[in-house]
């Protein structure tokens, strides 16, 4: 979800003019490759929306299946998409500098936030703030944090995702692990990250073929129906990866079992839905740029939502209620990716820091 240092382009032929004023051309008409911004622009809906099912998931079989649905390959997608943009992150002070400010400095902020305002819409006034266990939304910046900071050692070793499938293992057979800086969450969803490390940019021209996105529809129909059933049989906790089987009252075997299954949906999903997504510039390419604010801020309506009640209503458990509820989450997903809540939040999200540097 986070913006990435990479994925832009600049016209090699601009930027070797000999003026200065050329190249300062150059520099600022660097174009982010539409293709990933309106991915994340699209999956970031499907964060706001899932959010918003989920108080709606008891009264309809329906939305369930396709909650389940959506979170099968969501965050994967995020995930993979972090991992692929972080190929060129190494310990340079430079990318530790912006690892600090673009993802350290917001988790703080935002764990905090969350803590105070969830004593208010959770009525728990004595919930203490704690940065080393993350709070609602902010596991994502914790574990991006661990992640990018690992990225330089998946490079170097020999078998790097059977590395990190021996790692999310335990996670999904131990409880023990414990849960501090979401460990849980880093190891299991970790196979996602290191595979987007090794991507490299014709495996993504793969997914976009024509067979390809012919071939997602039935998939993604196949796998609907598949959630349908496994509503009532199937706990949806597996799929936010923050504990061990026996936690989900499943026996250990399980995990190896569940890691292994879910990594392949949700790999075989990501790829069926990144098959859809426009590689030509849309009205909400530009708001690909934002999806880390919308993620981090959509979470203060999705609580406060129910706080309010607004969920009370009958008829928001029916039919209509579900369309809409569905459709205003994801114009707050897509109004908050705006360029003014950018501007508006920056200096929290991307803060400069100058002062807390050397040189």
């Amino acid at each position: 979800m986070a913006d990435p240092p990479a994925g832009t382009a600049v016209d090699g032929r601009a930027a070797s003019g000999t003026s200065p004023a050329a190249r300062t051309v150059a520099v600022r008409t660097k174009r982010r490759d539409a293709f990933f911004d309106n991915a994340k622009y699209l999956a970031i809906v499907l964060v706001a929306v899932g959010h918003a099912w989920e108080p709606l998931r008891g009264g309809s079989r329906a939305v369930t299946a396709l909650y389940m649905l959506v979170y099968t390959f969501h965050m994967p997608m995020f995930i993979v998409v972090s991992g692929y943009f972080s190929r060129g992150f190494d310990w340079s002070p430079e990318r530790l500098r912006r690892l600090v400010t673009g993802v350290a400095v917001p988790y703080v902020v935002f764990e905090t936030a969350y803590t105070l305002y969830t004593r208010w819409t959770d009525q728990v006034p004595d919930r203490p703030i704690s940065l080393l266990n993350p709070l609602y939304l902010t596991w994502f910046l914790a574990a991006l944090f661990v992640w990018r900071l690992t990225a330089p050692l998946w490079r170097v070793v020999r078998w790097p995702l059977p590395i990190a499938f021996a790692l999310a293992v335990p996670a999904m057979i131990s409880p023990s692990i414990g849960n501090d800086l979401a460990l849980q969450r880093i190891l299991q969803f970790l196979p996602f990250f290191v595979l987007g490390l090794l991507l490299e940019p014709e495996h993504f021209e793969l997914v976009r073929r024509r067979e390809v996105r012919l071939l997602a529809v039935p998939v993604f129909v196949c796998a609907a129906a598949v959630a349908y059933w496994a509503v009532p049989r199937r706990s949806g906790a597996w799929f936010f990866r923050r504990d061990a089987a026996d936690e989900l009252g499943a026996p250990d075997w399980y995990g190896p079992v569940m890691a292994v299954a879910f990594f392949g949906c949700a790999l075989l999903l990501t790829a069926c839905f990144l098959a859809w997504v426009p590689r030509r510039r849309m009205w909400f390419t530009a708001l690909g740029a934002g999806t880390l604010y919308a993620y981090l801020l959509h979470g203060f309506l999705a609580q406060g939502a129910k706080f309010w009640g607004w969920y009370e209503p009958g008829w928001v458990h029916g039919p209509i209620g579900e369309i809409t509820v569905t459709l205003v989450a994801a114009l707050i997903g897509t109004a908050l990716c705006a360029p003014p809540v950018r501007s508006a939040f920056r200096c929290v999200m991307e803060p400069k820091a100058r002062w807390a540097f050397r040189g």
